[in-house]
């Protein structure tokens, strides 16, 4: 079985109906209308494009069965970007004619970058409009970092509040971004082409802390509604790429992210209080932690009591990041409703983050979370979960490091029950998982089950977790301090030295 993802007028998505991580049991090859597209596959999501508009198709695999018959809607009006003079030769300034096409196509119309190297400043979308990269089609940002005007803030409407930038969770005066959008709704980014930020060619890297003005992401959305990001490839951004912020119904699929190891704070997609997001058949490969879930620091966790809502992540690859796939450590309004599966892990420093700290609040609810049937290929330690996460300007003051008892109370974040069900982890260098709950607010659950841990012969010393006084860990297996419920079924081990669980200060131990 498989089943349709998305549909745009000239594009579309699908996707497996397996168990397996990311791949496919077998390859398998693609027919549209019985001609063979593409060549044969592995992934367990598949993309078509430079379909027609308002056209009936019939798409089977060569695996199955099924076949699933879609149209595409029609386009209202269809914007060819080089038509209104751009060059596309990578060197001449195209933001005009780009965003004069973004602003005069009406909504259900589609703006076509053909192939070519469209240079460009800033672009702002528009409500009901899609932007279509075609193969061979890139957005190259400029390079200039005063090409990138300043956006304060805040404004006020009286005395409401507008948050129009952020930075780290908290309103900050910000760059534009490459390719940002406020307040707009049913935009599409679809198509084989890239949006390239260009960082790596410019002085966004050379000084990442410090300013007084932050960073732009590669792309921000700002309270929008109804965006969809489809095959597209999002690389070399000044800071994170993806930045949705107190956005809905979000969806990104068949997308790829990539920036150097070395790129700094160069997170793939960071959701940030934003509801029902989807991130399905996606591919990661970042200098920072590949996909984050946030939900900002105190001020916006009390302010405005915005949890990360209603995530799916399925089907996707992560690679050389900080981490895979993270929870916080910007997590003040709370993360409820997650749901990760069917993924693979490959090449990162951690697996399965979850950091956060003393000063993020009683908001701070991050409650019922389940991580299941993942594979994770050499990285370094698969589970952290950590509570003295030393960020901020106060990262490393007592507050944040001590280990006496503090009263609980509207600063004190709450980590309740976490699962991990049916992960196999190759090739782990440090150690199985650390698991550091706060003192006076202990983590309330851990459940693993089914899953197993071996190691490589020449593994190196690491330290598991982000915060002050820790040690290096090398081939040791699962450290759990204030924990209030620890379950373990079906958990073993390949190579541990020492113990296989090093209990601290925990409650209920349970292992079958």
């Amino acid at each position: 079985m498989f089943k349709k993802l998305f549909v745009s007028s000239t594009t579309a998505c699908f996707e497996l109906c397996n168990k397996n991580p990311y791949y496919s049991p077998r390859t398998y090859k693609v027919y549209l209308d019985g001609k063979e597209v593409a060549g044969e596959r592995s992934e367990n999501v598949f993309s078509l494009f430079n379909l027609t508009p308002e056209t009936q198709y019939t798409v089977e695999i060569s695996t199955e069965k099924t076949k699933i018959t879609f149209t595409t809607p029609a386009d209202t009006a269809v914007i060819d970007v080089k038509s209104l003079g751009a060059k596309a030769d990578g060197v001449s300034d195209d933001t005009y004619y780009v965003q004069k096409a973004i602003d005069s196509c009406p909504e259900g119309g589609r703006v076509v970058l053909e192939e070519g190297i469209y240079f460009v400043r800033p672009i702002v979308l528009k409500n009901g409009v899609t932007l279509e990269l075609k193969r061979g089609a890139e957005l190259l940002g400029d390079t200039r970092e005063e090409s990138y005007p300043y956006v304060p803030a805040r404004t006020y409407t009286g005395k409401r509040e507008n948050i129009l930038a952020t930075w780290e969770g908290d309103p900050f005066d910000c760059h534009q971004s490459f390719i940002s959008a406020y307040r707009q709704k049913n935009i599409k980014i679809v198509g084989e082409g890239t949006i390239n930020g260009n960082a790596d060619n410019s002085t966004w890297w050379a000084r990442p802390t410090g300013r007084k003005v932050a960073r732009p992401r590669l792309v921000f959305l700002n309270k929008c509604q109804n965006v969809v990001f489809h095959g597209v490839t999002c690389k070399n951004s000044a800071s994170w790429n993806l930045h949705p912020y107190f956005s809905k119904n979000l969806g990104f699929y068949d997308l790829k992210v990539e920036n150097p190891y070395t790129g700094p704070n160069t997170d793939g997609l960071d959701p940030e209080s934003c509801d029902k997001v989807d991130i399905v058949g996606c591919r990661f490969s970042v200098g920072d932690d590949c996909c984050a879930i946030k939900s900002g620091k105190l001020y916006m966790g009390k302010t405005y009591k915005t949890p990360a809502t209603r995530h799916t992540l399925r089907n996707n690859l992560f690679e050389n990041g900080h981490g895979a796939i993270v929870l916080g450590s910007e997590m003040a309004g709370g993360v409820k409703s997650l749901s990760v599966s069917q993924c693979v892990f490959s090449h990162t420093d951690r697996g399965l983050r979850i950091k956060t700290r003393r000063g993020r609040g009683k908001d701070g609810i991050i409650d019922g979370v389940l991580f299941e049937n993942i594979k994770m290929q050499n990285v370094i330690v698969p589970f952290v979960i950590n509570m003295y996460y030393h960020c901020d300007p106060d990262g490393h003051d007592e507050i944040v490091w001590s280990r006496k008892m503090r009263p609980v109370d509207e600063t004190t974040p709450y980590l309740g029950k976490f699962e991990f069900r049916d992960i196999e982890c190759v090739d782990c260098e440090c150690m199985a998982g650390y698991f550091d709950g706060l003192v006076e607010q202990p983590i309330k659950e851990i459940v693993i089950e089914n899953v197993s841990f071996s190691f490589k012969e020449d593994a190196q010393p690491f330290e598991p977790a982000m915060l002050d006084f820790i040690r290096t860990y090398c081939k040791e297996g699962l450290y759990v301090d204030n924990v209030e419920k620890l379950i373990l079924k079906n958990v073993t081990f390949d190579g541990v030295v020492g113990e296989k669980i090093i209990k601290k200060n925990c409650g209920t131990v349970i292992e079958e």
